[in-house]
């Protein structure tokens, strides 16, 4: 289990990527299976189903804890965190397709606009994976609350000229960098980066969590000495 430091972009933006991280890709999924069928997503821009997982979810909650100790000395380690909190846990499913995209999906998204937010995904299953962009219009990888406002007029112009998932560069958008959805793969990355799954339109978007495109998606909130 030995962790790849990757670094994307012009600014060498850190993401981890440690390989056959929990050893036990059939008790996650059959853990899934169990808690489906999962609500359509709610409240944010992303295209399918998820499941949130809390405390009351005690088998599944004890999990992420474990994860996410095994997960600390490469969060800290990586970004110079010192501890994190847990803000958000849950297994989610891409199953809109590309025709049925908003113009807000069409684009590379960001989570937080804070530096100390993390996105910690880990594929459930084999996946193509997670593309890294930067903005043309505004050279924009990295979403501050300084750069907001130029981010969002310049993606709300650029998805109405887009169709379906992007995948790879477009006139809007220059891919920087990619992890591949390798089953069993945690990408550990800063929520505030421009990215979007690498979606074909050929997928199988299935909400069934032993077909589908099923990850474990995890947020926390970084601190530092």
């Amino acid at each position: 289990m030995k962790p790849q430091l990757l670094h994307f972009g012009e600014s060498r933006h850190p993401v981890v990527v440690i390989d056959g991280f929990t050893g036990d890709v059939p008790g996650w999924r059959d853990l899934a299976a169990a808690m489906a069928p999962f609500p359509l997503n709610r409240g944010t821009y992303y295209p399918g189903v998820r499941r949130s997982i809390h405390e009351a979810d005690e088998t599944a909650f004890a999990r992420v804890q474990t994860l996410l100790e095994r997960a600390a000395p490469y969060i800290g380690g990586g970004f110079d965190l010192s501890g994190f909190d847990l803000i958000d846990a849950s297994f989610s499913m891409v199953t809109s397709s590309p025709e049925g995209l908003g113009p807000p999906q069409r684009v590379p998204h960001f989570d937080s606009t804070s530096a100390e937010h993390l996105a910690l995904l880990l594929y459930l299953s084999d996946t193509p994976g997670t593309a890294f962009y930067r903005q043309r219009a505004t050279g924009i990888e990295r979403v501050t609350e300084e750069n907001l406002p130029r981010f969002i007029d310049a993606a709300k112009a650029a998805s109405m000229e887009m169709q379906g998932y992007i995948c790879g560069s477009t006139p809007a958008f220059e891919q920087i960098g990619a992890v591949a959805g390798i089953v069993d793969r945690l990408a550990i990355y800063p929520g505030s980066l421009l990215h979007s799954g690498i979606i074909p339109a050929d997928m199988e978007f299935s909400a069934n969590p032993r077909h589908g495109r099923l990850t474990l998606n995890l947020f926390v909130q970084g601190r530092r000495s």
